[in-house]
């Protein structure tokens, strides 16, 4: 577990959602970068390897909550597994969905 997240203040659009404090990995499951917040729609549990939309517009699409909706990174599927050769190069998470280890948070009231 990478750690809970806790709020007693926050935007309405929080309200009733979990959410999970999730790692980037590269293909081989090895930590890539710093940890962030993501809300979950996919019901994941902890450990569980998730796929995360870290792109504003997307997420406000999928979530249909209007313009102005502060969620910027949403777990959006959960990964069965990753086959990709050794020799490809890891990618760069920034800017594109990335694969993420999961850890839950509290769910906000």
């Amino acid at each position: 577990m990478l750690g809970n997240v806790t709020s007693t203040a926050k935007h309405p659009s929080y309200a009733g959602r979990t959410l999970l404090v999730v790692q980037p990995l590269d293909q081989h499951g090895a930590d890539l970068g710093d940890s962030f917040v993501a809300v979950d729609d996919a019901q994941a549990g902890a450990g569980d390897r998730v796929l995360v939309l870290t792109e504003g517009t997307g997420v406000r699409q999928i979530l249909k909550l209007g313009d102005q909706v502060p969620i910027r990174s949403l777990v959006v599927g959960i990964v069965d597994a990753v086959d990709v050769p050794d020799d490809v190069p890891a990618a760069d998470p920034i800017g594109r969905g990335v694969a993420a280890r999961g850890a839950p948070g509290r769910e906000a009231p």
